[in-house]
């Protein structure tokens, strides 16, 4: 078993500097001169995914209450999409994720709807190309930390090394109890049940598992800064926790830090506010480190987030507040800053945006979904989307720059908003425009199948959630091209 102290060998780069610079914007983290990239090196490539975390809680997304001054400043140095979707429910959008593909291709529909590890595609690495395997395939260390919530082996799935929240025997912290919400899951966050490599990592009361996998993260670039790596962090942060703490459930309070960025050693009150803005720091914490490593000029950063917000958007089709989710990426002297741009892109396009970075191969065969977007971050010419398409269950959704419909079959009109509220229900209108837009629309989504009506996953996901929309009206097609084969 791996002792505290060796897990926490790089605390040189700890709490201590977590926040340095923080205050200002990321481009301004530091005085010292930032490197540019090494002439003939492939990217270094680290996707960050924060957990249940709309577009809207960021400011640099036009949040006016929290604070996000790390990835504003990554915001205006790199590119900062306005309209990226995945899918409103987190299993879903990680197989996107993982494999550039929809559920109609991996039978991962929604939490409750997906295959168990048991049975045909519920392994994903047994049926699809995962990112790492095609990154680790060229030639990258790989490595992922956070949160699993998948099938099969991290080493299945393309990674080297993994870090991850998991219950392990001799773990001593908090574990909720029968009469709790999930009986049997060990602690996230405080004093948290972590696996790393295999090995149970012991932790204490004082220990705070965001802390420990950026600890991670940064150590596994300092030992592999010498050949391209790939590190992908499904962020435990800002997921509200089932950890049982004094009776009550909720978000946890988060470590406070001075203005140096040191631990006071107390905590800041639980709040989305106060775990969106901690995440902000861990991202400030891992350009420190990057910087200190004299990585940064090497290094593409992804941030996204695999749902909307809990309450907020989690789980809805109606509208566009489930999929909306930040997508920011930065890169100095690699991704040619632009702001905020208008192109869409969704999470299923990561796959092959991270190959064509990182110059790797995909097969002939192997039928993808995503679309690279790498060309954009070059600054080059490139084909951008006509639309992108999200699901939930049985519902599907799909829009265009302008035009949206729904996962219970209304029409909207965005005009140029990217906000995700506000849109005009023009469902019922029968102007040349809109009945066009839903044509449009409708004939897209002919091509992107829903679940097959006798699809056992369905009458499966019927027994869990029987509750439905009231007012929903499916969009034409949906009884048409059921399945796709890979």
């Amino acid at each position: 078993m791996m002792n505290r102290r060796q897990f926490l060998r790089s605390a040189g780069l700890g709490a201590a500097s977590m926040l340095a610079g923080c205050q200002l914007r990321a481009g301004q983290a530091t005085d010292a001169p930032k490197p540019g990239p090494t002439a003939g090196r492939r990217p270094n490539l680290i996707v960050l995914m924060a957990d249940d975390c709309s577009a809207k809680e960021y400011s640099c997304y036009g949040n006016t209450e929290t604070r996000t001054p790390v990835l504003d400043g990554l915001a205006d140095t790199g590119v900062r999409f306005r309209t990226c979707w995945c899918a409103p429910i987190c299993s879903p959008t990680r197989a996107m994720v993982m494999t550039g593909r929809y559920a109609f291709r991996t039978h991962w529909w929604h939490n409750n709807m997906k295959p168990t590890g048991k049975e045909p595609h519920g392994d994903l690495s047994q049926h699809n190309k995962i990112f790492a395997q095609v990154l680790k395939e060229s030639g990258y260390a790989t490595a992922v930390c956070g949160k699993w919530q998948l099938h099969g082996t991290e080493e299945a799935y393309g990674f080297d090394e993994r870090c991850m929240w998991e219950k392990w025997d001799g773990f001593d912290g908090p574990v909720e109890q029968e009469g709790q919400s999930l009986p049997g899951r060990a602690a996230r966050y405080w004093h948290p049940s972590i696996v790393r490599n295999g090995q149970g990592v012991p932790t204490k009361a004082t220990d705070y598992g965001p802390d420990l996998f950026v600890e991670f993260l940064l150590d596994f670039a300092r030992r592999h800064k010498d050949r391209p790596f790939l590190v992908y962090y499904p962020m435990c942060l800002t997921h509200g926790s089932w950890d049982f703490e004094a009776g009550r459930q909720g978000y946890l309070p988060v470590p406070e830090l001075d203005s140096a960025g040191k631990p006071t050693g107390r905590k800041v009150p639980g709040s989305l506010k106060s775990n969106v803005e901690y995440a902000d720091a861990l991202v400030g914490r891992i350009v420190k480190g990057l910087e200190d490593l004299g990585l940064r000029g090497d290094t593409i950063l992804f941030y996204t987030c695999d749902n909307g917000t809990a309450v907020y958007g989690k789980s809805r089709v109606s509208g566009e507040r489930g999929p909306l989710v930040p997508m920011i990426v930065n890169g100095p002297g690699r991704v040619k800053p632009a702001g905020a741009r208008d192109e869409l892109v969704s999470l299923v396009d990561l796959l092959p945006t991270l190959a064509d970075l990182g110059g790797a191969a995909l097969p002939a065969d192997y039928a993808l979904d995503g679309q690279s977007f790498a060309w954009l971050l070059r600054g080059e010419p490139g084909k951008e989307r006509d639309y992108i398409f999200s699901y939930c269950a049985d519902a599907r959704m799909i829009r265009t720059k302008r035009w949206l419909l729904d996962g219970e079959g209304r029409l909207w009109d965005c005009g140029n908003d990217r906000s995700g509220e506000g849109y005009t229900d023009v469902t019922d209108s029968t102007d040349a425009e809109p009945v066009a837009a839903r044509k449009q629309l409708e004939r897209y989504l002919d091509d992107l199948p829903g679940p097959a009506p006798d699809d056992p996953l369905l009458e499966r996901y019927r027994q869990t959630e029987p509750k439905k929309p009231a007012a929903r009206r499916q969009p034409k097609g949906q009884d048409a091209k059921r399945e796709k084969q890979p």
